[in-house]
């Protein structure tokens, strides 16, 4: 499988997606500059409708949705990529290592993988919060990090078990190489489009669950994230009171960095396997036809 930055931008979809990402993650690095103050402070009446001075309306405590979206932003965007960083590092540390060691080695790691996959991940992650009580975006990654890495090892596993017998490895065990050097520079550079889809996927996963954690009441309350703003707007019951920008800011929020996301992982499921790559093959059929017809009605 091969791997470029060219082949990934030369992907409509991927550029797409990396102007959405990089769009939101640049307003939560200049929170300050753009949506200067306190997000957590008073600024006009209950439940105001966007306007000129509140751009995206207020809370029912009179907050800036605008200040608190742009903010949140930085604790949403900040926990769901470390933390899917560091599901990927976790997953792919034990799929090289199992699916290159075999024997007893990988019997153990398999184990220990498949007894926290059979695990049902997010009634899990909504027992460890509870016994936490209310807990913080860091201790939130962490526990989102430690339950969600056995889908990610689990497919480097199988590939590096596919790569190990592979003639350019098994040439570079004969000359002597060592172990760590044909992981990582025979091995490793084979799973970029994997390890890419497993990075995606894991932040997209690691933002919704922490925004599902957060809105079923077990984040910290003081911390302003879009999982937080939600649950605030139901405790108010926004939409009842038809204060649909409470809930509609944020929600669009978190709609936005999944599709973002999503159309980005659509690139690397495309390089990682190339018969996904549909949209030349559509566009030679249309074109085809198109030609074919004009052929007709000239002959007519």
């Amino acid at each position: 499988m091969s791997f470029s930055f060219r082949a990934i931008f030369s992907q409509k979809k991927a550029l797409v997606g990396f102007v959405i990402v990089a769009a939101l993650c640049l307003m939560a690095i200049f929170a300050p500059i753009i949506a200067p103050g306190e997000p957590g402070a008073r600024v006009g009446r209950s439940h105001q409708p966007p306007s000129v001075e509140h751009v995206f309306g207020t809370t029912k405590m009179g907050r800036d949705v605008y200040k608190q979206f742009v903010w949140g932003a930085r604790s949403s965007l900040s926990v769901g990529f470390a933390t899917g960083i560091a599901i990927t590092i976790i997953g792919t540390a034990i799929g090289l290592i199992a699916g290159y060691t075999g024997g007893k080695t990988d019997a153990a790691l398999d184990l220990a993988t498949n007894a926290v996959l059979v695990i049902p991940n997010m009634p899990l992650l909504i027992l460890l919060a509870s016994f936490a009580g209310t807990v913080g975006p860091m201790t939130i990654m962490i526990i989102i990090a430690m339950t969600s890495w056995p889908w990610g090892a689990r497919m480097t596993r199988s590939q590096t078990m596919a790569l190990r017998n592979r003639d350019f490895v098994i040439a570079a065990k004969m000359i002597g190489e060592p172990a760590w050097r044909i992981i990582f520079v025979e091995i490793l550079p084979n799973l970029t489009p994997l390890i890419g889809i497993n990075l995606v996927g894991s932040i997209i996963y690691a933002i919704v669950a922490q925004t599902t954690l957060e809105y079923l009441g077990f984040g910290d309350p003081l911390k302003v994230t879009w999982g937080t703003m939600l649950y605030n707007a139901q405790n108010a019951s926004a939409i009842m009171v038809g204060a649909w920008w409470d809930i509609g800011v944020p929600a669009i929020g978190i709609a936005l960095t999944g599709l973002g996301l999503a159309l980005i992982n659509f690139t690397f499921d495309e390089i990682a396997n190339p018969q996904l790559r549909s949209g030349p093959a559509l566009t030679r059929w249309f074109r085809l036809t198109r030609a074919r017809n004009r052929m007709m009605r000239s002959e007519q």
